[in-house]
């Protein structure tokens, strides 16, 4: 299972409270005169976000209801509106609330093993992913999953004050999931990645014997209140952590992971060896 789906991998179709909602926002942001743009710009939230919460393919963020209530009149018909919001079968109760903190965090860690994490995910490796579900996915589910992905990649960018870092196995990418073709593209995208400023990758290299990490991957985040939250995900479930002295063990297993992986430049030097190498 990836990103929190209960057996899809990825983000369900929108239900129809989240539509509505959508409806509701678009409908006062037209009559208030403002393009998405100016919106977000005055909510602060992207324009892909807004139009993500417009299109009823995103859960809104608490601070988006609210900023959103006082840009378009105080009414308080979206925070009503809000209280009703529900997501369809597929993205579980436990992810959606992490999703959500995840739109907000000023600091994302992930350790993942078993694929490479959604958020740094190409397109050919998605499909890839798709395909192999089982139950098997029809063509619409699976396009749907690739624009609900696409859609949740773009906190990378948009998010340019939040620190992202990712350990990653090397065993991901020698897999060749996909074939040579998407594994050479997988790769170039990591790299384009790790040159973001905002973001660090590292690489877990498979010739080290033991890490801190072998009970499986892990995720930390940091809120704004600078508090701070662990998720771990199995095949079928996943379990939110607040329990500051659960989230303090984990804290201190990815601390220990960031001094046994290769450095940042070490890190881009075997991927871009282990690319030639295709």
């Amino acid at each position: 299972m990836v990103d929190g789906a209960v057996g899809t991998g990825g983000e369900p179709e929108s239900s129809g409270s989240l539509r509505t909602f959508g409806a509701v926002v678009q409908a006062l942001r037209e009559h208030a005169g403002l393009s998405r743009e100016e919106f977000g710009e005055q909510v602060r939230f992207s324009k892909h976000t807004v139009a993500s919460v417009e299109l009823g393919r995103r859960m809104p963020d608490p601070a988006f209801v609210d900023r959103a209530e006082e840009v378009l009149g105080n009414t308080g018909a979206l925070r009503k509106a809000a209280e009703h919001l529900a997501r369809q079968p597929g993205l579980a109760a436990w992810f959606r609330q992490w999703a959500r903190m995840e739109g907000t965090a000023i600091t994302l860690y992930t350790y993942e093993c078993r694929l490479i994490p959604g958020l740094l995910q190409t397109e050919a490796y998605a499909r890839t992913l798709f395909t192999e579900q089982l139950p098997p996915l029809d063509d619409g589910q699976i396009e749907a999953q690739w624009v609900a992905r696409a859609e949740r990649q773009q906190l990378l960018r948009n998010r340019q004050n939040t620190a992202f870092d990712f350990i990653l196995e090397e065993h991901l990418f020698r897999r060749r999931t996909g074939g040579q073709e998407a594994t050479r593209g997988l790769i170039d995208h990591v790299l384009h990645m790790a040159s973001l400023r905002n973001v660090e990758i590292q690489v877990m290299p498979t010739r080290r014997e033991s890490h801190a990490g072998l009970d499986g991957p892990m995720q930390l985040l940091e809120t704004p209140e600078n508090k701070w939250f662990a998720y771990c995900e199995g095949q079928r479930g996943g379990l939110l952590i607040s329990d500051p002295k659960e989230v303090s063990v984990l804290q201190r297993r990815y601390a220990r992971m960031r001094s046994q992986a290769l450095t940042l430049e070490d890190s881009v030097g075997l991927l871009q060896r282990m690319r030639g190498d295709l």
